[in-house]
């Protein structure tokens, strides 16, 4: 009889042992960490903020009920209360313990461990389990182990996916993978590849050590071939707070969006003395493309209320109006599902100044 190797999560809250989770060769392969089911005398729930279970596939703070949980901990009532709590869990009243953990369920009804709550970061109002970037990047088939945190730069948050690769990837290929599994806001805006993950103590990637990513080699980049391109290079990195960016790399690839270009095209006035409309970043949305445009002689244009945001594409082209707002940078995320073969334009106010660059 051979004998089984078997991955338990658990904790001293819940007299240790949670859940079990037999393991094989394509478990050690995978990547992400899969921790089973609950063992025959615990109920585990995965609950929002609200205390409500979420669905299937979507990350939740674990809590444990059942006969192994602890009374509390002893002569802290305060922390005792903090952590075990009574709720309404699915129509039924629960002593439940708030582990701090997140997991997601997958389709086969097992737990995938996702991370420590406190790794729960929030970037231009939305709340982001770096846990779930994580996953994301380890589900690769040429990743080993990954890691991500949220940078801040010159008052400028971004964030950083680290790997470890077992095979060779380029890093543009992995962006892809992961903007076809994660929402635009979650994709890091860089991903550095290293040797080894920094690790602390106990074992633990420690996120503190990892490096910023352009300390690191190895990298695609292409440098500044004009003195238009090397200006535009400088002001990029200033407003987008990473460095070195390559003259090829798109602007909303690197963490752009909608309050960054406008500081970008501010800035472009101000150096250049041109005021350019929102629309010419969407068409030229890398530095070789931007000086292209500015060292170019003037032209005619499209009318001034239509924003060319994927101009070009065989299929039938789709023009958006935008809400009350009146601002069509969001229709940027549209246009990438749609696919590039999809024209797509979008209908500003004419009268509306605000997609301008400020004076």
């Amino acid at each position: 009889m051979q004998p089984q190797l078997v991955n338990m999560y658990g904790i001293t809250e819940t007299t240790v042992h949670v859940t079990y989770h037999a393991l094989d060769r394509h478990s050690v392969t995978r990547g992400s960490s899969v921790i089973g089911r609950a063992i025959p005398d615990l109920r585990i729930y995965l609950l929002d903020r609200h205390l409500n279970p979420v669905p299937p596939g979507v990350a939740g703070e674990m809590h444990v009920a059942g006969a192994g949980l602890a009374r509390g901990y002893l002569n802290r009532p305060e922390l005792t209360a903090e952590k075990f709590i009574t709720a309404d869990v699915l129509g039924k009243t629960e002593r439940l313990y708030r582990t701090g953990d997140l997991a997601r369920w997958l389709p086969d009804g097992n737990l995938e461990y996702l991370g420590r709550i406190d790794h729960q970061v929030k970037l231009r109002g939305f709340r982001i389990e770096l846990g779930e970037i994580e996953s994301a990047l380890s589900a690769h088939e040429a990743v080993s182990a990954a890691a991500a945190v949220l940078r801040e730069r010159a008052g400028v948050k971004a964030l950083a996916g680290y790997v470890i690769l077992r095979a060779a990837v380029e890093v543009s290929e992995l962006k892809v993978w992961l903007k076809s599994r994660l929402p635009e806001y979650m994709v890091p805006a860089s991903v550095t590849v290293l040797q080894a993950m920094p690790l602390t103590p106990n074992g633990k990637v420690d996120r503190r050590a990892l490096p910023e990513p352009d300390q690191v080699s190895g990298t695609h980049h292409l440098a500044p071939r004009t003195l238009t391109e090397v200006h535009l290079t400088r002001l990029w990195e200033q407003v987008l707070g990473v460095r070195p960016i390559s003259i090829d790399a798109n602007f909303f690839d690197l963490g752009g969006h909608s309050l960054l270009a406008i500081r970008l095209l501010a800035c472009v006035q101000q150096h250049f003395g041109q005021q350019l409309p929102l629309k010419v970043l969407f068409r030229s949305s890398t530095v070789a493309q931007l000086a292209d445009h500015l060292d170019a002689p003037p032209q005619a244009d499209l009318p001034r209320h239509v924003v060319p945001i994927q101009p070009t594409g065989h299929r039938p082209a789709l023009y958006c109006l935008p809400g009350a707002g009146g601002q069509v940078l969001y229709f940027h995320t549209l246009a990438r599902h749609l696919g590039a073969e999809q024209p797509v334009f979008g209908l500003q106010d004419a009268g509306d100044r605000s997609w301008r660059a400020p004076a």
